[in-house]
């Protein structure tokens, strides 16, 4: 008897979409839990320890460290609470497929202020360290605006499930013919 052989079924764009959008769910969840559900990141200067080594270390672009000095750190509990529960909110939309675009225009806001606060390679440098220190944020923004000009959300979603659709269609009045 020959060996069977494993044999992969290629993947539909909807479904490789929906892997990717689950996946980076998946991944915000992950970043998320030990902020919620602990009390270190957000109750425990866990966020403004993050922020001064962003300002220390130079990581932030010029212009941005003002910003983190001037608002982010005399707010840092409440703008932590806000990055806990919003990495979560993030995480949860994209594994379930409800309310994606929005989810993925605050994701790709997030992903620009954290480039912006974390990803400066200094001045004077050529061009391409600027992708090169941005890739941990820049790949996930290129993910967000990918979910936000998509349908990733026809495909292994609430949304797309048939218990959604028939919930949505029971809810629609039933139109009958007028009277001729």
């Amino acid at each position: 008897m020959p060996p069977k052989t494993l044999t992969l079924r290629r993947l539909t764009n909807s479904q490789a979409l929906a892997a990717l959008r689950i996946a980076v769910g998946v991944l915000f969840l992950i970043f998320a839990q030990y902020k919620v559900f602990g009390t270190e990141f957000t109750l425990g200067g866990g966020f403004q320890y993050w922020i001064n080594l962003f300002i220390r270390q130079g990581g932030a672009y010029p212009f941005m460290v003002n910003v983190l000095k001037g608002f982010v750190l005399p707010h840092g509990t409440l703008i932590a609470f806000l990055v806990a529960y919003g990495e979560m909110a993030i995480g949860v939309s994209l594994v379930t497929g409800i309310l994606v675009r929005t989810a993925s225009v605050f994701g790709a806001v997030f992903m620009i202020t954290l480039l912006l606060s974390a990803n400066y390679p200094g001045p004077n440098v050529p061009i391409w360290r600027y992708f090169g220190a941005s890739l941990e944020h820049s790949v996930f923004l290129l993910c967000f605006v990918t979910f936000i000009v998509s349908d990733s959300a026809s495909a292994a979603s609430i949304p797309a499930s048939r218990w959604w659709r028939a919930r949505g269609s029971a809810r629609q009045p039933k139109h009958t013919a007028a009277p001729q």
